[in-house]
C-alpha cells in the first residue's frame, strides 16, 4: 500500500501525476460551487446585480480552493465521492474554505 512508504506515496500521489481531465473535474466542480455563491449573494442583495471581475474572482478563489480541498483530501486517502462533495463545498466558500485550512495549517505547522 502507498501510504505505507511514504517515499512510493510520495512518487505515485503529487500534484503533476493527475490528468488535466482530473484537474479540469475539480475546477469545474469547485468553479460552480463559487457560481452559486455569487447568485446567492446576488439574491440576498449583498453584491451588485452584476458584477464581471467579481464573478471572475469568486470563480478564480474557488477554483483555488477546491484545488487544495482536493490535494488535501487525495493526501489523506478519503473516498473519491467524498472528496468531490469536499470540493464542491469549498469552491461554495471559497476564501472562507482557504481561511479554515490557513488556520488547520497554521495550528498543525506553526506560524
Amino acid at each position: 500500500m502507498p501510504e505505507k512508504d511514504p517515499a512510493t506515496y510520495a512518487a505515485v500521489k503529487n500534484p503533476a501525476t493527475y490528468t488535466a481531465l482530473t484537474y479540469l473535474w475539480v475546477i469545474a466542480l469547485a468553479a460552480w460551487g463559487g457560481a452559486v455563491n455569487y447568485i446567492k449573494r446576488v439574491r440576498e442583495g449583498s453584491t451588485q446585480r452584476f458584477n464581471f471581475m467579481e464573478l471572475v474572482g469568486e470563480i478564480m478563489t474557488s477554483a483555488f480552493a477546491g484545488i487544495i480541498t482536493f490535494w488535501l483530501c487525495e493526501a489523506s486517502g478519503i473516498k473519491p465521492l467524498v472528496t468531490a462533495a469536499l470540493v464542491g463545498v469549498s469552491g461554495h466558500m471559497g476564501s472562507r474554505a482557504i481561511y479554515m485550512i490557513e488556520a488547520w495549517a497554521r495550528k498543525k505547522w506553526g506560524p
